[in-house]
């Protein structure tokens, strides 16, 4: 019932489904999920404490004997700290988001980990070769949270060619279709983190579910492009407001106050007003609530078909 790439050879995983490492709905109920379910489940360590991140690890282990992986943001202040823990606990898998790992690999080769970070650029995808990558994770700009300026469809297929390592298509992938046009474009696994967002054992808040279940294709919107920092997220009160200070040239420090905890406040709280609603492009693709198992079975099956495996 698997579907053999070289990435699941080398992840050890049944189907090519990554689940994306998304900050504060990348918990262990997820991951231990994905995994069970055939895919790689990630942790997003995003900004935790190294110990927090740890308690994490062992409950997606008393969950799942499956391999599963953990994402490392490197502009995190504790990350020396989490990228120690992940390889003391001897984590499989490590995602890098948001720098160069370069400094981590040693540690990280030693503990025999395979490393994949995701990368938005050709450059970025050839540095991390050279750094020692078993993989990379090549993100189009379709995809919800921190995103670069290429699209999927012209960033895989480019970074394919120029690198010798596997590579996994990241951004506006949310059903088997994409699943297949990623294959078509030379990748060797799709990652997903929108369709995740709405998994029956995701904790995120029901209204947040809601908001990605609802969604129509023009639904999403990206703050922050002017600090260089863009974020595609859902629109609303806060982005509508951001956007206006953002054209009235208001400072970094002003912006970071209006959106201090607001991804906290969107997953946790329900808060769909105010909070960040982190999506990419294709949640108006999504349109149900279901268990991992589901998703990942129903996406492989439509994959399969269009692949004529």
């Amino acid at each position: 019932m698997g579907l053999k790439t070289k990435i699941t050879e080398l992840l050890g995983i049944e189907y090519p489904i990554i689940q994306g490492g998304m900050a504060w709905v990348a918990e262990y109920h997820l991951a231990s999920a994905v995994s069970e379910a055939g895919g790689l489940g990630i942790i997003g360590a995003a900004s935790a404490p190294a110990e927090v991140v740890r308690e994490q690890i062992r409950k997606v282990r008393e969950r799942t004997d499956r391999p599963f992986g953990v994402n490392v943001m490197l502009m995190n202040p504790n990350a020396p700290e989490v990228a120690s823990v992940v390889a003391e606990e001897g984590v499989k898998v490590v995602t890098t988001g948001a720098g160069n790992p370069a400094k981590f690999m040693e540690l990280w080769k030693n503990a025999g980990i395979t490393v994949m970070p995701v990368v938005a650029s050709v450059a970025m995808a050839r540095m991390m070769e050279k750094a020692g990558a078993d993989a990379v994770v090549a993100e189009g700009t379709e995809s919800g949270g921190h995103i670069g300026s290429a699209t999927t469809m012209t960033l895989v297929p480019q970074i394919v060619d120029a690198v010798n390592i596997p590579v996994v298509a990241a951004g506006g992938i949310g059903d088997g279709r994409g699943v297949a046009a990623a294959f078509m474009l030379g990748a060797e696994a799709a990652q997903m983190g929108t369709r995740f967002i709405v998994a029956k054992e995701s904790i995120v808040h029901e209204n947040y579910k809601e908001k990605v279940i609802k969604a129509k294709d023009i639904d999403s919107e990206v703050t922050g492009r002017s600090t260089g920092h863009p974020i595609r997220v859902l629109r609303n009160k806060m982005t509508r407001e951001y956007l206006k200070m953002e054209a009235d040239g208001v400072g970094l420090d002003e912006l970071e106050q209006l959106t201090l905890g607001s991804l906290r406040k969107a997953v946790m709280d329900g808060d769909v007003v105010n909070g960040s609603l982190m999506a990419g492009q294709i949640a108006g693709l999504v349109g149900k609530e279901q268990t991992c198992r589901e998703m990942i079975e129903e996406i492989i099956k439509q994959a399969k078909e269009l692949l004529g495996r």
